[in-house]
């Protein structure tokens, strides 16, 4: 349950598209109720004491994540108008992931002490839970050949491109192919890790220590990598970044001003959410 309520509440802002985000925000106590709720079964006061949390996180969204949100969206969108040097492409990450560990580490501190009351009956269930995700994740990112994971990766990055500048070029979608063939494999790496993160999850709510080691854990979630894993990730991103700088420079004005617009559009919507008066912080 930590995983997908933590990780949904640190990124909510940003998965929907810009046209539904308002809509899928105000709502999102119900989603987030919703999801957790398919991890483990509640009792009353639980599911009560759940609602009242999952309200206090989103308190705390709108009053300190979403302003940070909207200043890494409007700098985003002046240096894409600029041109991407590597440096832009790295702050973005760095920028975002910075937020997003504050986000995780608000949404760990929040629910810890309703995870601390859970019972063996209720990890179980999360356990249960777990094993089913892990079987969907094996079906969708580890079947078939190397050639085929290749093919599929590169189709959903092209995808995700297309959603921000529009139609790529031959030659663009030809950079697209040459980035999933240099970029390493490794959701078999990626499986193990979260294994191990779930295992170290089920520790801590059976020992009944969320209260005391969920928000360490929450903004370290690297911590306990395997030297591979680290080292695939590094790579992966090195190759990804300079996909970003070598597309940017062959962007059209039309690509480069829809992805520019589409920025300060979160932006616009960031700052409409927060100063949204029925969420003031607690």
């Amino acid at each position: 349950m930590k995983g997908r309520l933590a990780a949904g509440l640190a990124a909510l802002a940003l998965v929907a598209g810009c046209n539904a985000m308002r809509v899928t925000y105000q709502h999102a106590d119900t989603l987030l109720r919703w999801q957790a709720t398919r991890y483990v079964d509640l009792r009353d006061e639980e599911s009560d004491e759940l609602a009242d949390r999952i309200d206090g996180f989103l308190a705390w969204h709108r009053a300190k994540a979403l302003p940070q949100y909207e200043k890494i969206a409007r700098d985003g969108a002046r240096r894409l108008e600029k041109g991407l040097s590597p440096g832009d492409v790295n702050w973005g990450y760095d920028a975002f992931v910075a937020q997003a560990r504050e986000s995780l580490r608000a949404a760990a501190e929040e629910i810890a002490p309703l995870l601390d009351r859970l019972d063996a009956r209720q990890a179980g269930q999360i356990e249960r839970r777990f094993a089913e995700d892990n079987r969907k994740f094996e079906r969708e990112n580890l079947r078939g050949s190397e050639k085929d994971r290749r093919k599929r990766r590169a189709k959903r990055t092209a995808e995700r491109l297309e959603d921000w500048v529009g139609k790529l070029s031959k030659a663009q979608m030809e950079r697209v192919r040459q980035y999933s063939d240099r970029a390493p494999l490794f959701d078999d790496l990626r499986e193990r890790d979260r294994k191990r993160l779930q295992g170290e999850f089920l520790a801590i709510v059976r020992a009944k220590e969320a209260t005391k080691r969920l928000p360490d854990l929450a903004v370290h979630l690297e911590r306990g990598r395997s030297p591979a894993y680290v080292a695939a990730v590094d790579a992966n991103r090195r190759e990804y970044t300079s996909l970003l700088v070598d597309l940017d420079s062959t962007l059209s004005p039309e690509q480069r001003s829809r992805a520019a617009a589409r920025l300060r559009a979160y932006a616009d919507d960031f700052t409409a959410l927060a100063a949204d008066p029925r969420r003031a912080a607690r």
